[in-house]
């Protein structure tokens, strides 16, 4: 029989007890610290998941919105060819020099050309116009008698109708943060480029995820092992991030929100799509106030090259700026930049992106840098201020502030580099003339097409590239006598009254001005002709005789007749307007004779062509807007006269200096006391007007011949210009005219009987299209010492009294 337990006392059953839960504690322990701890590791996920999404969502913003802030660019005109355009071998050649094409012994690509005995060959490049985009051609340029006698292409020998080359950029309008970059995709980016790239920057690009994890275990060691940073393992997106999106601090978390972005880059978007946002990025350099973002920008910064055009050298030392564009800048520390340029190249060779004979001969380069690239060509201030005004003229704020733009402009480079050389060399020698010292005395000049409405050229001062204030523009001067057509169109309008060969009296006018004053104006000799003609009265301006046309005309229907032409400033409408008490700026002018010399068609005068957005769409377009505000034959008959001022009259010192058979119309102008000096005139495709004074209104000397005319014939003298056209508009014919000398006078058809009351028709009484004069000499042409005198240059410009 079994012995009976005896129960447990008290005491040791608690110390079991205790005993059992204390073996069960640390079970209990450790699930507690395995569900704290589960739950942070979810937290910190959920929380890395949300923060995954805001990066995302940054990294989605930037890449597919607007990536980049881009200067709006500012283009000139382009060059055109064509056989039969007036261009030297010279002329071109200089161009070309201008958009920093390259000479070559035999031209392979774009920017490049060779000088021939009689031809030039010119690649040219590659360019987007407003219209289109043209790809680059391989052209042969023939000249002959100064004008282009074939123009071929240099390959199939084909004749080329029609060729242009890419336009010169005059201006970048840069944004907030002044970087700039030439936009390139990745279809364009050259195969040496990449290679070159990836050697260098990221071998393992096509492969990663965005990080390179054998890059880090590598890069680390190799620190380890030196005690320092000595080589890095960011990949190119890591690359792209840190400049896209994040500052340049070098801590953890950056390090850590790199990665992060990284990978999330890569998942959203392709390698090519990273790789094309990588070389437009990448920051190479510093030009002055100017940040160098990109290959393609730094292409032309360095080289005034574009990326197609570089070659070993060239791209090998691009490539080496990304690990330190101040450290390796070539401009300021060419030994380094080379130093590093050939590790490059060594890198290239040896992992096979070039054969090692290309390497040692591309180690034998020099830098090859050259200068002005990426930046405008010239210094246009006073034409870009016409520019800035007009785009805030036409176009709404919003749109302005569009990045990317390109606006394409009317400027002539060739035309505005004679008129600043002609500026440059008259000044200093006008300013001796009147013994004033150097500076003393300032100019404006404007030049315009006559067929397209468009400013090929202007200068606001006697310094064109000095950007403050543009007297073109802003110089309110009195006009003096180029008013003076005008009140002669208003005249010859009216055929019933007016023709060129009607009598005017040249006599002495007595007025009582508003201010109860008594006017009383004079000829500019102070002497009286009693009865001229009415050409003759303009050619020689004549002040007393275009008073008293004036007068019978009527002030008001003159003050008409220029707001047709063009002038929209408000004057008063008193009887001194008839001798230029009108105040209108150079440009204002220039739109008035430009209605001359377009036949009576007002078209307003413009800047710019077309403006096109970063995608080359077009914002807005310029039309030519022309209206007919004159009678077409009294403007011939008007510019007929206005011929006579430079064949006989106040400007004839001009006709010695043109050439055979280039005909020309103009007028001087002089203001009381010689305070300004005026030319206006044109040929038959270019009006150019000039003003030369003092800003402080004191004397400048000079009168519109003496002064501003050699300034206006040197400028008109050195530009291609066509004549004058010989043809008439319908109902217009010319007539032998006897009155002192025989000569063909041009009349309206029917008015021919209203020309001088003395004269007789040559071909008998009853001949209507005759008015052939038999009349003594006038007294402008008796031959007298006093004759003489008055017809001295510019002896008929105006003289007025101010406060009219």
């Amino acid at each position: 029989m079994a012995k009976a337990r005896k129960p447990a006392s008290r005491a040791k059953r608690r110390t079991r007890t205790t005993a059992k839960r204390n073996r069960r504690r640390p079970f209990r322990v450790g699930s507690l610290l395995l569900s704290w701890l589960l739950l942070v590791v979810v937290g910190l996920g959920a929380a890395l998941a949300v923060y995954g999404l805001h990066l995302d969502s940054l990294v989605r913003d930037k890449f597919e919105g607007q990536r980049w802030a881009l200067p709006a660019r500012v283009w000139a005109q382009p060059l055109e060819l064509y056989v039969g355009r007036p261009l030297t071998a010279e002329q071109l050649r200089a161009e070309l020099d201008r958009l920093h094409y390259r000479p070559v012994a035999a031209p392979e690509r774009p920017g490049t050309y060779a000088m021939r005995d009689d031809r030039i060959l010119v690649r040219t490049r590659p360019f987007r116009f407003w219209d289109g985009a043209e790809a680059d051609r391989y052209l042969s340029v023939r000249f002959a008698d100064g004008k282009i006698s074939r123009l071929a292409d240099a390959g199939d020998g084909r004749d080329v109708a029609l060729a242009r080359l890419d336009a010169a950029l005059i201006a970048s309008i840069y944004p907030t943060h002044n970087e700039d970059r030439n936009l390139v995709r990745r279809a364009d980016l050259p195969d040496l480029l990449v290679q070159t790239l990836l050697v260098v920057e990221d071998r393992g690009f096509y492969e990663h995820f965005g990080l390179d994890l054998r890059a880090i275990i590598r890069a680390a060691v190799r620190n380890v092992q030196a005690g320092g940073v000595v080589e890095g393992a960011s990949t190119l997106t890591q690359q792209l991030v840190k400049n896209f999106y994040l500052t340049q601090d070098r801590t953890l978390e950056r390090k850590l929100k790199e990665a992060y972005m990284a990978v999330l880059l890569e998942r959203r978007y392709s390698k090519d799509e990273i790789l094309e946002a990588y070389v437009n990025e990448i920051f190479l350099g510093q030009d002055r106030s100017r940040a160098i973002h990109g290959f393609g920008l730094a292409a032309r910064f360095y080289f005034n090259s574009s990326l197609d055009e570089l070659g070993i050298p060239e791209t090998a030392m691009l490539v080496g700026l990304i690990q330190g564009p101040s450290r390796y800048d070539p401009r300021r520390f060419p030994e380094r930049a080379l130093q590093r340029r050939n590790l490059v190249i060594e890198l290239m060779a040896e992992y096979g992106v070039i054969s090692r004979a290309e390497a040692d001969q591309a180690k034998q380069a020099t830098l090859g840098l050259r200068e002005g690239g990426g930046r405008p060509t010239g210094d246009y201030p006073a034409f870009l201020q016409l520019v800035r005004r007009q785009l805030q003229r036409d176009y709404r704020d919003e749109d302005l502030r569009s990045e990317g733009l390109n606006i394409f402009t009317t400027l002539d480079p060739v035309i505005q580099s004679e008129l600043e050389s002609a500026t440059r060399e008259r000044m200093p020698a006008l300013d001796r003339g009147r013994s004033f010292p150097v500076g003393t005395l300032e100019t404006a000049a404007v030049v315009t097409s006559v067929f397209q409405a468009e400013v090929l050229a202007m200068v606001g001062g006697r310094d064109p590239s000095f950007a403050g204030f543009n007297r073109a523009l802003d110089a309110v001067r009195p006009i003096g006598s180029l008013v003076k057509p005008a009140i002669y169109l208003d005249a010859l309008s009216r055929p019933e009254r007016y023709t060129l060969v009607s009598t005017l009296s040249d006599r002495p006018v007595s007025l009582i001005a508003g201010d109860g004053k008594r006017w009383e104006p004079k000829n500019f000799d102070r002497k009286v002709y009693g009865s001229v003609e009415l050409y003759d009265a303009l050619a020689r301006s004549l002040n007393l005789a275009t008073v008293n046309l004036g007068l019978d005309l009527g002030v008001r229907e003159v003050a008409r007749t220029l707001a047709n032409l063009g002038v929209a400033r408000s004057f008063p409408v008193v009887p001194a307007v008839l001798l230029g008490s009108v105040s209108l700026t150079p440009l204002e002018v220039a739109q008035a004779y430009h209605t001359l010399a377009n036949g009576g068609f007002r078209s307003p005068l413009r800047a710019i062509r077309e403006v096109v957005d970063a995608e080359g769409r077009p914002l807005n377009r310029y039309p030519l807007a022309v209206e007919a505000v004159a009678d077409p034959q009294a403007v011939y008959l008007t510019t007929w006269a206005m011929r006579k001022v430079i064949e006989q009259g106040t400007a004839r010192s001009l006709s010695q200096r043109l050439p055979a058979g280039l005909t020309m119309a103009g007028k001087t102008g002089t203001t009381d006391g010689l305070r300004d000096s005026w030319f206006a005139g044109f040929s038959g495709d270019k009006v150019a007007v000039v003003w030369v004074g003092r800003d402080d209104n004191q004397p400048a000397g000079y009168t519109g011949g003496s002064g501003a005319l050699v300034l206006w014939g040197d400028v008109m003298t050195r530009i291609d210009n066509e004549p004058l056209p010989d043809f008439a508009p319908e109902g217009i014919q010319l007539v032998q005219v006897v009155c002192g000398r025989t000569m063909m006078v041009p009349f309206k058809q029917g008015s021919t009987r209203m020309s001088c009351g003395r004269h007789r028709p040559q071909g008998g009484p009853d001949d209507e299209t005759a008015a052939v004069a038999e009349s003594p000499p006038s007294a402008a042409d008796d031959g007298s010492a006093a004759t003489r005198s008055s017809r001295r240059a510019d002896r008929g410009d105006n003289f007025f009294l101010p406060g009219f």
